[in-house]
């Protein structure tokens, strides 16, 4: 066996889960020249919710932060999320907005594209795929292709192995199990690792991806690298553990001076920890970090509900004065979801399944009202589902609109152009890349531009009492 590599999620998924993705960039940089010593296989500081949180509440422009990250990150790949179609926002975009943003991401800095569908539809990461083969061929950029690991009456091994044999047939370079809730169980793991290392080729890695919501993170990772996997991800400690991932330190100490000795040393990240044990502290202090999102909460299992939906639902609840229905809605959950053709709960689809149980509980009647985004689900605008979805159910809320079965993208015009006239008409326009803020977040985007010309102009020196940008 080769040693086990790593990806450190501390500069984005270990915060976006446990604090909101609240770290700022400046919060980053006194490391980042030892993070970049340390020996991981990436580091993921990019894409997800960062985009969308660095604008509308830290001020920061994603892309200023990612050039940050290369400034400081010579040797270690910077890793990102990539939602697919989805991009870095929740609808679908025109190919041209995918290639373009694409482009934008390794011209920045990327290094490895992690690229996801929450159906788990290999057309709706085509164009992606496509795009990063393009872009990242001049600068040894990595696409990985994520499965969306979940539980059901379709997801047996076979189905996994067939995915990650289409997605490597596609172009990936890596193929990542991305198991969100934290569902999949160790000897679960081994098995899939297993078989998918056995169907794969030689050259293609493996990479697990998983959060420790049920307390089982750190033995899925172990029997995982048993089996054979290439990459695993973690957290330094101080953000690890609960809804992000199983500590760092803890997986180095374990695999040290065995035949799967990461090479990492851990004094080397002893500093490193000590710094963002500060970062917590000061996001606890801010509100952003609640300490309960470290627990295990072993409802995950129960209900195969995500951690992330779970607090949704009770938020859901609480505002319509109905927090005692809770029981109800997680069972509801599993009825939506099958009425929805199984998919897998995850951004955007856990939203859409979560939002409709609870208003089929809330209204005392199934499907009385249905959000457009369930009937967007229904009629395919979303994508392929992995089983047929519920007819009479599709029937009822359709109330005749046409289905879809092809591709939803290719419904959609071409838009970059069109966009950037936009951005340059209302003043805002100061690089290609406003323009993929904009398409990402239109609203948030104008109101971060106007932040940010209020500020490089003088206009306000108190620019939170300027009323243009939402505090």
């Amino acid at each position: 066996m080769s040693k086990v590599m790593i990806m450190d999620t501390i500069l984005r998924d270990a915060h976006q889960s446990q604090a909101a993705t609240r770290m700022r960039t400046e919060q980053m940089i006194p490391v980042l020249d030892q993070l970049d010593e340390v020996g991981y296989y990436s580091l993921e500081g990019w894409g997800g919710a960062t985009f969308d949180t660095c604008m509308r509440f830290l001020n920061e422009d994603p892309w200023e932060r990612l050039r940050t990250l290369k400034k400081h990150l010579k040797k270690t790949p910077i890793q990102m999320l990539l939602r697919g179609q989805n991009l870095l926002g929740y609808r679908n975009y025109a190919d041209d907005l995918v290639d373009k943003l694409v482009d934008k991401c390794f011209e920045n800095g990327i290094g490895v594209i992690r690229v996801f569908d929450a159906l788990n539809d290999p057309r709706n990461i085509e164009a992606s795929m496509k795009a990063i083969k393009k872009y990242g061929a001049a600068c040894g950029g990595v696409c990985e292709a994520a499965i969306s690991y979940t539980t059901g009456p379709v997801y047996n091994l076979q189905y996994f192995v067939d995915l990650a044999k289409t997605y490597e047939s596609m172009g990936a370079d890596n193929i990542c199990i991305k198991d969100m809730a934290n569902l999949l169980l160790p000897f679960q793991a081994y098995e899939l690792v297993t078989a998918l290392k056995k169907a794969l080729r030689p050259e293609t890695k493996l990479h697990l991806h998983t959060h420790n919501t049920t307390g089982t993170g750190d033995m899925v990772n172990l029997m995982a690298i048993r089996a054979g996997v290439d990459i695993v991800d973690t957290a330094l400690s101080p953000l690890a553990n609960g809804t992000s991932q199983p500590a760092t330190e803890s997986l180095v100490a374990t695999l040290q001076g065995t035949e799967y000795d990461t090479g990492i040393d851990l004094n080397r990240l002893i500093p490193i920890a000590n710094h963002f044990k500060k970062v917590a502290a000061e996001l606890e202090k801010e509100g952003s970090l609640n300490p309960k999102v470290r627990q295990v909460d072993v409802n995950t299992l129960i209900y195969q509900v995500p951690g992330g939906m779970l607090s949704n639902l009770m938020n859901q609840l609480k505002k319509a004065g109905k927090e005692d229905k809770l029981p109800e809605v997680l069972a509801e959950v599993p009825n939506v979801r099958k009425d929805c053709g199984y998919p897998p709960l995850v951004t955007p689809s856990s939203q859409i399944v979560g939002t409709q149980a609870v208003m089929n509980v809330v209204m005392g009647e199934r499907y009385k009202m249905t959000t457009k985004e369930t009937r967007d689900l229904f009629a395919g605008k979303y994508g392929r589902v992995p089983m047929p979805i519920n007819e009479e159910v599709a029937k009822k809320i359709l109330k005749g609109e046409k289905r879809i079965t092809y591709r939803p993208a290719d419904d959609l015009e071409p838009e970059y152009e069109k966009l950037k006239a936009e951005v340059i008409e209302k003043g805002f326009y100061t690089q290609e890349e406003d323009v993929l803020s904009y398409a990402s977040f239109p609203e948030v985007a104008e109101n971060f531009f106007k932040w940010r010309k209020a500020k490089n102009e003088g206009i306000d020196s108190d620019l939170k009492k300027t009323g243009v940008y939402p505090v």
